[in-house]
């Protein structure tokens, strides 16, 4: 690791501080120097004025030059009388400004910060002020110093006191004494924390490496990792396993904690033959609370029709002139007769042709109907299929404040259920456990639930496998179509994914015209420049508008030909930047006036989620606009820039619920790892008009054949076939 370089000196002025205090710039003066440096330091700003010892390494910006990049920062007070005036005159002070910072210095001089912290009632001896004045003085250094304290704290424990500012914001005046008590607390309570900071703290501190709250943390932290991999659950012994490789605790320490865990409700478990699976307790809930409400909706749904369902669709067929396949046909029976109903199939089977027929039979049924989608783009879909309104999942149960972070959560559950008969829900293989838990809750007593989706699509980012996971429980009425009908217009993408799907290799072809395209690439670097070609020159002469009409995807973010690395390369061959053009930097990212934007996490004040994409029609310093279509537009703030990354290039789970004119997707040997059949196939059904793979045959051979998806451990079907 390079050696850090160590800087003392005093903070000059402040650039930049974000308002959830994880970043901040300021213009810093070292020692024996006359001219000031820029420094950079993941945390809240320090104070103008403030006497700071700094530990970082040296960076060039590609726009702003040489930067010193603090990892370490320990703040001492100022002591001259001109660091003191300073200092108060920066307005970090409530109720002192320039000239009552210069009257409070010119009365106690070097005594200044000690007069405020210890006799605050002598600052009435200062022209102006009076005791409420003197008081608020006073609450407002305290305050500062509490901070202070509590990044001394975090340094004299060997922690950088980078963490200090979220640690405040969670404990306040409690921080040290919470950090002392417990230090392991931070990684359940404390956002931006994980084990490993924790950690160090305990260490520090000289904590028991064997004790229960590290022991205890260390169980929490691997359950969250498991979460991110789309697990619900995992068996105690592979938990205990990865615990004690990680931490280094004796085994059986491990197992006699996770059993307190257990009793003490932290944790929970299920019993499934012979194995035992932990949970997180929030998952524990969410996946049983899942299966619960599922089961209630199918008991409590009357049928729309007791009888002459078969003439019901039949009167559709004649008016509307479209005879339904048998198992289309069945499917909207089905719907008819049962209160929760699964449809399945892949593209071109005829999904669409049957929402619609159920919508207009349950429409003549006089019943009230909802459609929505878990992402805007996959509603928007629906809606068009449909000629219906649509809306997000989000949407339809109001969020508002953020559920997932303690917020206010969703207006509609449980005592304020949505208000319809029917609810239709496609892309369902994109929802995860806690989604679907939401959005059951809201669904009223004695409604008709329909759940579409295809099963062959990669699962949802989050934890469970929810679809998957209904029909694998075989209680559920369902009907998955598999038929191809979409084959009149000569397109080879549906005949192709069908193909991929079933493990063989797609007919490709380099010809003008031709609707899938295989080009042979065996060099990533090269097959970065043909995708930025095909973006730039070629796709533009053939009449398609990149930046509405082209998504290129890829199976992962780094590495050639990953996203990070094709964003920054379209984003400078499609909106190059130019003179007088608005560009912000945030971190390693720059966004520019035009760019293609995605927002990367829910933001239910803002009304935008995970996935959805804009572009930026205002920029200027500290200050984005993003226009997210449907007369939605969002602003965000510099702080709030960490939200939002490029979209030129997503990864092909990111795509899921979307269509797009034309796809690119790079396959190469770099991508090994990613490469297996049903991320493939959701690529490649994403096109509407045009595929087209850039790398090598070994890359697509390897995705075709690879058709083991990792397992993942929920145990949602079990409960709803009652076999736990």
């Amino acid at each position: 690791m390079e050696e850090l370089e160590a800087m003392t000196g005093v903070v000059e002025n402040i650039i930049y501080s974000s308002p959830d205090g994880a970043f901040s710039v300021f213009r810093f003066k070292p020692e024996g120097q006359h001219s000031t440096v820029t420094v950079t330091v993941q945390t809240t700003a320090p104070l103008q004025g403030q006497q700071l010892e700094l530990k970082g390494q040296w960076i060039e910006h590609p726009r702003f030059g040489s930067q010193f990049k603090a990892l370490h920062m320990v703040i001492s007070a100022p002591t001259s009388p001109q660091g003191i005036e300073r200092f108060l005159a920066s307005g970090v002070i409530e109720g002192v400004g320039k000239a009552m910072a210069a009257r409070i210095v010119a009365v106690f001089g070097g005594q200044t910060l000690e007069i405020i912290e210890k006799q605050p009632h002598r600052l009435r001896e200062v022209r102006g002020i009076g005791a409420k004045t003197a008081e608020k003085i006073h609450a407002s250094y305290q305050e500062k110093a509490e901070l202070r304290q509590v990044m001394l704290w975090l340094e004299e424990h060997e922690v950088s006191g980078i963490y200090a500012g979220r640690i405040y914001e969670k404990y306040g005046s409690f921080a040290v004494e919470v950090m002392e008590q417990n230090p392991y607390r931070l990684v359940r309570e404390v956002d931006g924390i994980g084990f490993l900071v924790a950690d160090n703290i305990a260490k520090g501190m000289g904590m028991d490496t064997c004790g229960r709250f590290r022991v205890s943390a260390a169980l929490d932290f691997q359950l969250q990792k498991i979460a991110l991999y789309g697990h619900c659950c995992i068996p105690d012994g592979q938990l205990v396993s990865d615990v004690e490789k990680g931490i280094g605790v004796p085994r059986d320490i491990v197992w006699e904690v996770m059993k307190q865990d257990l009793a003490e409700g932290l944790l929970a478990q299920e019993s499934v033959g012979e194995d035992v699976l932990v949970y997180p307790d929030y998952l524990y809930r969410a996946e049983r609370e899942t299966a619960q409400r599922l089961l209630q909706i199918q008991r409590e749904a009357m049928p729309v029709s007791a009888r002459g369902r078969g003439k019901l669709v039949a009167k559709w067929e004649r008016s509307t002139g479209i005879t339904l396949a048998e198992q289309q046909r069945q499917a909207v029976e089905a719907v008819l007769e049962h209160g929760l109903f699964v449809l399945t199939g892949g593209p071109g089977t005829g999904k669409t042709t049957v929402i619609r027929a159920m919508l207009d039979i349950l429409e003549q049924q006089g019943l009230e109907i909802l459609l929505g989608a878990p992402t805007g783009r996959a509603a928007k879909r629906l809606s068009e299929a449909t000629h219906r309104g649509a809306c997000t999942v989000h949407r339809m149960l109001e969020a508002g404040g953020n559920p997932e972070e303690g917020g206010s959560g969703f207006g509609r559950n449980q005592d304020e259920p949505l208000e319809a008969d029917v609810i239709i829900l496609d892309e369902v293989s994109m929802m995860d456990i806690v989604l679907m838990k939401h959005f059951l809750a809201a669904v009223p007593d004695g409604a008709h639930l329909i759940l579409v989706g295809d099963v062959d699509q990669l699962p949802a980012v989050g934890p469970g496998s929810v679809l998957q996971d209904i029909i694998r429980s075989g209680v559920v009425p369902k009907i998955c179509l598999t038929e191809v009908f979409r084959q009149s217009d000569d397109s080879t993408i549906v005949l192709n994914a069908h193909a991929i799907n079933a493990g063989r290799l797609p007919q490709c072809s380099r010809e003008k015209g031709s609707d899938f395209i295989f080009i042979e690439q065996n060099n990533a670097d090269w097959a970065e420049q043909q995708i930025v070609a095909l973006c730039k020159t070629y796709l533009p002469k053939m009449g398609y508008e990149p930046m509405y009409d082209v998504q290129v995807l890829s199976p992962m973010h780094r590495n050639a030909c990953g996203v990070e690395r094709l964003n920054q390369l379209l984003q400078n061959a499609m909106n190059p930047l130019q003179e007088d053009m608005p560009e912000v930097v945030n971190g390693s990212r720059s966004f520019r006036l035009g760019d293609k934007v995605m927002q990367n996490k829910n933001n239910y004040d803002k009304g935008v989620f995970n996935g959805d994409i804009g572009y930026i029609v205002d920029l200027e310093p500290g200050r984005m606009l993003v226009h997210f279509g449907e007369e939605l537009e969002a602003e965000y703030e510099s702080s709030e820039f960490n939200q939002l990354q490029l979209a030129y290039c997503m990864t092909v789970h990111k795509s899921q619920g979307s269509e797009y004119p034309v796809v690119v997707l790079p396959l190469v040997s770099a991508h090994y790892i990613m490469l297996q059949r049903n991320l493939l196939y959701t690529a490649v059904t994403r096109a509407k008009k045009l595929v087209i793979l850039i790398g090598s045959k070994a890359a697509l051979n390897t995705a075709v054949e690879n058709d083991r998806t990792r397992k993942r451990y929920t145990l949602l079907a079990e409960r709803l076939g009652h076999r736990l």
